[in-house]
């Protein structure tokens, strides 16, 4: 008999035989009942008293949610962000707060690489004026986007599991790669053959392309700021698959709008889904404006996208849940106070 209940409430998969597997017979698990286009208000509270541990993607878990789970003793958040979790409130119930930090690596640092080199390569910008009406010459574009990888250096700010895989990518195609992470032990540049820098201003100075690999909290919000973005070289490059509080996007705006920044690669922005108004240099990415034509891509925080990483993201939270939930274990656990 079932003595624990794990609850997954946006029914994201057809069934819970893999959490079953792995969670085993002292574990009711329960999907479904709040949507992702809901929220963990639509939950019946009789299903909310019985709930030991929740698994949450998209919600929001917010003090007035908590208060709903009696029994509540951990949560993981089936992903790397948990920005969405009031973890303060969490930690006066003495609830465990978990992510799931190497699923998607690959992707996403990819999904970063991809960005870079579509506009480095100038691919966004020839396909945009091949589709133009009418189309440009057949002939290749003179624009500063447009650069051999060597002569570029290539900023990582943050070099934690993806910023790294980004920067031995980047370092595989030939750019010169430097880094920017405080948080870092000394040695870390010589395991990987790459250039730490001292300061968030000396990794920009040196930075034709900047790739950005920091979580969403305090430290990190607004971090790349106007002053931030003039330090960059001349027609820089900016991609940030992370989180996009980190960024000001009307600095970035302003940046690409003068001509200082010569293109940008956005998988996230500040608020997700954009809220209407949007914003105004997504809204002239939407309208095909001729001064962002080619040198802006925006895609919907799709970089972790694969079947492999749904795979991963089901079987790795499981398994957290079950190492804090039965075991003890402190897998992956999130203290309150980490920033």
């Amino acid at each position: 008999m079932a003595l624990l209940t794990v609850l997954e409430p946006e029914g994201m998969y057809p069934d819970t035989r893999l959490e079953s597997e792995v969670l085993g017979p002292e574990v009711e698990v329960l999907h479904g009942g709040a949507p992702h286009t809901g929220t963990l208000d639509d939950l019946p509270d009789d299903l909310c008293a019985r709930v030991d541990g929740l698994l949450i993607f998209r919600h929001f878990l917010r003090p007035h949610h908590i208060a709903r789970f009696p029994r509540l003793k951990a949560v993981v958040r089936m992903g790397v962000g948990y920005d969405r979790l009031d973890r303060a409130a969490l930690a006066e119930r003495g609830i465990t707060v978990c992510n799931v930090p190497d699923y998607g690596t690959t992707e996403v640092a990819d999904h970063a690489m991809a960005l870079v080199l579509a506009l480095r390569r100038g691919l966004a910008l020839h396909h945009d004026l091949q589709r133009a009406d009418p189309p440009a010459p057949w002939r290749y574009a003179e624009h500063p986007l447009i650069r051999r990888a060597d002569v570029q250096g290539f900023g990582v700010l943050g070099l934690g599991r993806i910023g790294t895989a980004v920067a031995l990518r980047a370092k595989a195609f030939g750019f010169r790669v430097r880094f920017f992470d405080p948080l870092l032990a000394n040695g870390v540049d010589r395991a990987l053959g790459v250039e730490r820098a001292e300061s968030l201003h000396a990794l920009m100075r040196g930075s034709d392309v900047l790739s950005i690999h920091v979580p969403d909290t305090p430290a990190t919000r607004g971090l790349v700021n106007a002053a931030a973005l003039a330090a960059l070289p001349e027609n820089a490059v900016v991609v940030n698959t992370a989180r996009g509080t980190s960024l000001d996007l009307d600095a970035l705006e302003a940046g690409l709008r003068s001509g200082r920044i010569a293109g940008a690669g956005l998988d996230v922005l500040p608020v997700e889904p954009p809220p209407e108004p949007v914003h105004t240099l997504l809204r002239a990415y939407r309208a095909r404006e001729p001064w962002v034509s080619g040198r802006l891509i925006i895609t919907p925080h799709s970089a972790f996208h694969t079947p492999e990483a749904w795979a991963d993201i089901r079987r790795k939270s499981a398994e957290t849940m079950r190492d804090v939930l039965l075991r003890g274990l402190r897998t992956n656990v999130i203290p309150p106070d980490y920033h």
